[in-house]
């Protein structure tokens, strides 16, 4: 049995830096990874049972470790079947509580706090962290938590929560959370009673949580006006589950192959998956098709400026405009990108612009209506002007998703770019260089 290993400080430094000469048009295939959005939720589903659960196309990246080393922690027993597949088997919860190193890493731990509720009655998990992009605060996963019955008390750096048995509610979440959805979800699955969650987040990641959660006896209905209703039951059975294909990967070797004007084909990737995303693509000269084992992405005409809108399932992912925003660097006449779910996501745009880009930021809303942040200091919207001759610079990744932009804004650019901070971006996408590498990226690491 192999048990996951998690550093003394997860994330704490890089393993080495990228060195990137752009200018190479990439083609070729690679395929697409298990998405991290679900496998990380469900391996934490894996806690509702004490029967073993086994996941398939688990890809191999830092957040899946450090989501087995906190299950690990509290008792559930982690064994490798294969490069990609996964059992995990909690027959007791040992613990109830993370230790410190887990304190703000990502958030994760906030979404063990049903399951573990549901096996012991009590819980203290430290508040969540992950990629510094808005406040993204946890008051709606609280507040539904305590609609159903859960005694919350809540300290600087921790939340300590107890209950008897979870309870069924009716919780009307103000904005459509993906984490609050698939939190109160998780919590649920094991309440007695009947829960009715309005105004959910319904993506694709949260179905196949729901899909799993079906698997192992769960009870749960899917409305078209975002309502998910879930009758709870006493027990959960064991599960074997095939993840879905990661869209952002698969959204992001779309917009490399389009930026360099290669040709790329994603194999696993799902069409139902990439609706809005891939309608975008074709708007500013980017084409895809249909192939035996995925989509096939190329540029189709030079690229022109459009205007999107980040938005919840099924709009435009925000986790897509980092990727997009470089892309509109390449493209004839000004672009708008209006974001509505973070209201701090831009700040890597400094970076594209000592490369030669044009992007103006702006506090004001841009888009079609005005969102949440309107009327407040949060610079939510970005102008690109193209196109731009973008040259090669010494780049630092400040999140996850703006790490492949950056990788993307190299891949453009003339000369060559040094990356650091690519801990961040390992931390979502499995084997990297090695898939850049695959399709012609003149890409490079050193140890550091």
């Amino acid at each position: 049995m192999t048990i996951v290993s998690v550093l003394e400080q997860p994330m704490a430094k890089d393993r080495h830096t990228y060195s990137i000469t752009g200018g190479v048009p990439l083609e070729g295939s690679i395929t697409a990874s298990g998405a991290k959005n679900a496998v990380t939720k469900q391996l934490v589903a894996g806690l509702l049972t004490d029967q073993p659960c086994v996941l398939h196309k688990v890809p191999r990246i830092v957040e899946v470790d450090l989501v087995l080393g906190m299950l690990a922690e509290l008792g559930t027993e982690v064994t490798w079947l294969g490069e990609h597949s996964v059992r995990v088997h909690t027959p007791e919860v040992r613990e109830t509580s993370l230790s410190a190193m887990y304190s703000g890493v990502n958030r994760i731990p906030i979404l063990m706090m049903g399951p573990l509720l549901h096996r012991r009655g009590e819980t203290i998990v430290p508040l969540p962290g992950g990629c510094t992009i808005g406040k993204r605060p946890i008051d709606f996963h609280l507040e539904g938590l305590r609609q159903m019955g859960a005694d919350i008390a809540e300290h600087p750096t921790s939340v300590k929560v107890h209950v008897d048995r979870l309870a069924g509610a009716h919780i009307d979440l103000p904005f459509p959370s993906v984490g609050a959805t698939e939190n109160l979800l998780l919590a649920a699955v094991r309440a007695f009673g009947t829960t009715v969650i309005s105004n959910a987040a319904v993506e694709p990641e949260i179905v196949d949580l729901i899909l799993m959660l079906q698997k192992m006896g769960a009870l749960i209905t899917i409305d078209t006006d975002r309502t998910i209703t879930v009758e709870g039951v006493r027990e959960l059975r064991g599960v074997e589950h095939t993840t879905i294909a990661d869209r952002i990967e698969i959204a992001s070797f779309a917009a490399a192959a389009i930026a360099t004007d290669g040709r790329i084909e994603v194999r696993g990737a799902r069409q139902e998956h990439l609706v809005t995303y891939l309608n975008t693509l074709r708007h500013i000269g980017g084409d895809f098709a249909q192939t035996k084992d995925g989509l096939e992405f190329w540029r189709a005409r030079p690229l022109t400026a459009t205007d999107i809108e980040t938005s919840v399932h099924p709009g435009f992912m925000t986790d897509w405009q980092q990727p997009l925003t470089v892309l509109l660097t390449q493209a004839t006449g000004t672009s708008v990108v209006h974001e509505t779910i973070y209201e701090d996501r831009f700040g890597y745009t400094e970076q594209l612009s000592a490369m030669g880009a044009s992007v103006e930021l702006t506090t004001r809303c841009l888009g079609a209506v005005a969102c949440r942040f309107h009327g407040r200091d949060f610079q939510h919207t970005a102008k690109i002007s193209g196109p731009r001759r973008l040259h090669g610079a010494d780049l630092v990744i400040p999140d996850l998703r703006a790490g492949f932009g950056y990788v993307l804004a190299a891949l453009v650019a003339d000369g060559t770019s040094t990356i650091t901070g690519t801990r961040y971006l390992e931390r979502g996408y499995e084997q990297p260089v090695a898939k850049l590498a695959a399709v012609g990226a003149h890409i490079t690491t050193q140890s550091v």
